[in-house]
């Protein structure tokens, strides 16, 4: 059997495999960021088709953090029973469900906020006007904010958090040079850009216990002039194994790098698949717990050579589950050609005129057929 069927261990939670999908923007919940129907209906399909680890959208932990219409909320005790039935609906499907904890910062949605985003620093070239800069009173209100949104997380029966610190949202600008100049204990170094993550994760620890999973989603270069390059994540990363985070997702890149970003666009070949795999085999040599890798995979054969060849404990996706949420048992079944996904990204336009994520080719295929 192939070791992506194996289960695996993260902090005492049992995945059946080693197949995660990665959170993402459904646009699918309420204008509050309450659970919908269609949204746990979706979860629940990915619980049924196989995936070992569900992430959840990317939710947040205060209004003052949302980046768009449509997305997860988790920043009040109202939304905790809608977030149960997604939970309800994705054990009853033998599936694992994690929450990931989310607030935007400088890439706040202004006009749904109606004022400033927050920033860790003022810098010019991100937002059309500039950004509020935050107090260290502020970082202590955005600490608790990430607190008390795992208390809600633990009590919507989520099998773990994930602290969400990638693609230039709130965390990763502390730690990207290009968007931290702070001059106090939060700016620096790299040893003073991740106390932030240290203090959040201690907090977290304090709401949940240590018993309960906290996995992080970090980048691994910004792909940015002057952001984070592979040397500091690769620090952060093991100083964040030190300080007991239990597992990283590793991605890269922000809402801003396009130009130096790794193409996410026509993924037809092996060779374009996995474009993180080299900070992987990086962060491997210095951290000690379980690695789950997500950027353009889309063969069984790549995801299989990872975790054999040791560069990633779980395979992680999230395109290629919005066409094909049953992926994993169509793999398990010995049908191992590769996902459908043909990565062009037409899945997201439906979601910003407000209809909810859904694969936009298969749609037009499915049209065509009936014709």
């Amino acid at each position: 059997m192939s070791k992506l069927f194996e289960s695996v261990e993260i902090n005492g939670l049992i995945l059946a495999n080693r197949f995660v999908r990665s959170a993402t923007w459904e646009a699918l919940a309420e204008e509050d960021g309450a659970v919908t129907p269609r949204l746990v209906e979706m979860m629940a399909k990915l619980a049924a088709g196989g995936v070992g680890l569900i992430i959840s959208s990317h939710a947040y932990v205060h209004k003052r953090g949302q980046a768009g219409p449509g997305q997860l909320g988790i920043y009040r005790d109202e939304l905790v029973p809608g977030l149960r039935e997604m939970t309800d609906a994705v054990h009853r499907a033998g599936g694992r469900i994690v929450a990931q904890l989310a607030h935007a910062g400088i890439f706040a949605d202004q006009e749904i906020m109606g004022e400033a985003p927050l920033a860790c620093s003022v810098v010019s070239g991100f937002t059309e006007s500039p950004p509020h800069e935050m107090t260290e009173g502020e970082i202590q209100d955005l600490i608790q904010d990430f607190g008390r949104a795992a208390e809600r997380a633990r009590e919507a029966g989520f099998d773990g958090v994930q602290i969400h610190s990638a693609h230039g949202y709130m965390l990763c600008q502390f730690l990207s040079p290009a968007f931290n100049r702070r001059t106090d204990r939060y700016g620096g170094g790299v040893e003073n850009r991740v106390v932030v993550h240290l203090e959040v994760l201690k907090r977290i620890r304090k709401s949940v216990g240590d018993k309960y999973p906290v996995l992080i989603k970090m980048n691994s270069r910004d792909f940015l002039e002057g952001g984070l390059e592979i040397e500091d994540s690769v620090k952060v990363a093991a100083i964040l194994d030190e300080n007991g985070i239990d597992a990283i997702e590793l991605s890269g890149g922000t809402l801003t790098s396009k130009r130096l970003n790794p193409s996410r666009m026509a993924i037809n070949t092996e060779e374009k698949e996995a474009y993180f795999s080299d900070a992987a085999r990086a962060f491997k040599e210095k951290i000690r717990v379980p690695l789950i890798l997500v950027g353009g995979i889309r063969s069984f054969g790549v995801a299989e050579r990872l975790v054999d060849q040791g560069l990633a404990d779980c395979i992680s996706m999230s395109r290629p589950f919005i066409r094909e949420p049953d992926l994993v048992n169509r793999w398990r079944s010995g049908d191992r050609t590769k996902a459908k996904c043909v990565s062009d990204n037409r899945c997201f336009g439906p979601a910003m005129a407000g209809k909810g994520i859904y694969c936009v080719t298969e749609q037009k295929q499915r049209e065509k057929a009936k014709a």
